[in-house]
């Protein structure tokens, strides 16, 4: 995600120089055309770019604005995955009744039980964006850490865990029927951000829409050039390319939100998110070894 109030020119041409070189061909090859063809038989009518680039603002709004509720919407998810972590550290750690345990075995449970759940948020992390990330064998016992990697879906399998480890404690009178409810309630609100997040992730932005908006575009630049061309002579080739570059960029700044939980600095921090709420766990569980947390990337991104 980016944190700056200024991107930097050279990001914008790193994002749109390919599109850009097009573009300048085609302005190019459209004012050879007007000039050597097409200015001997008849005029582009100037009404055709104006109703093309009226059409363009159009798709590029709605895509936009789709492209932006997909990273809204998945942004909610996280936020309300923190809270909820942070309710579920705050319920291990004081729900819980110790019974006939030693202090050193309560003291474990809780921390498994905290640390699982951190397990369960690096392992959603790296389902996301289909990276591996091996973080999360670090906060499974080894059994655990066995039984999970027999499922396709590990942070499921690790939410499994959790349900089970909460049904035991409860037939051993260790938590009382309401909160068993509320702790319970807290695992069913997990499963529900993942499954929200795993619909976004393979919920694919309908195609069309992006591909007809780059072929629109073109048609515009190139009808723009060739009405331009009889007033601006070669200038033409320069102002279709600066039309066109607000048009493409804009575009191309709401298809980098399509995909929210990809690896780039437009998306969701996921980084960021996942090591703030471990931060926050293992503090509420008095661990010593704390991580340090995302710092931004040459102070411009977090990922």
């Amino acid at each position: 995600m980016l944190i700056v109030q200024n991107i930097r020119l050279s990001r914008i041409l790193r994002n749109t120089w390919q599109v850009d070189i097009i573009m300048i061909i085609s302005c190019t090859a459209a004012y050879l055309l007007r000039t050597f063809l097409f200015k001997h038989h008849f005029e582009v009518p100037a009404i055709i770019p104006t109703v093309l680039g009226t059409a363009i603002a159009f798709f590029v709004g709605f895509n936009n604005n789709q492209s932006y509720d997909r990273w809204w919407e998945a942004r909610k998810i996280w936020g309300g995955l923190v809270n909820d972590s942070r309710s579920w550290a705050r319920s291990v750690t004081s729900y819980l009744t110790q019974n006939d345990m030693s202090d050193e075995e309560f003291d474990a449970l809780k921390r498994r039980m905290v640390n699982r759940h951190i397990a369960f948020l690096y392992a959603l992390k790296a389902n996301l964006r289909s990276a591996t990330d091996e973080t999360y064998h670090l906060y499974l016992d080894q059994h655990e850490d066995i039984e999970t990697n027999l499922h396709t879906n590990v942070p499921n399998a690790i939410l499994n865990l959790q349900s089970w480890e909460l049904e035991q404690l409860s037939r051993k009178g260790m938590i009382d029927g309401f909160r068993f409810m509320e702790m319970n309630q807290l695992i069913v609100k997990f499963c529900d951000g993942m499954g929200m997040s795993e619909r976004i992730k393979n919920t694919i932005f309908p195609t069309t829409y992006n591909y007809f908006t780059k072929i629109f575009i073109w048609l515009f630049v190139v009808s723009l050039t060739l009405v331009i061309s009889q007033y601006a002579g070669p200038a033409s080739i320069f102002l279709g390319w600066l039309v066109g570059f607000v048009y493409v960029s804009t575009q191309i700044n709401g298809m980098s939100l399509v995909n929210p939980f990809e690896n780039n600095s437009s998306a969701i921090p996921l980084n960021q998110i996942t090591r703030g709420i471990e931060i926050n766990l293992l503090e509420m569980i008095g661990a010593k070894d704390i991580p340090d947390p995302v710092k931004p990337i040459n102070g411009e991104y977090v990922l």
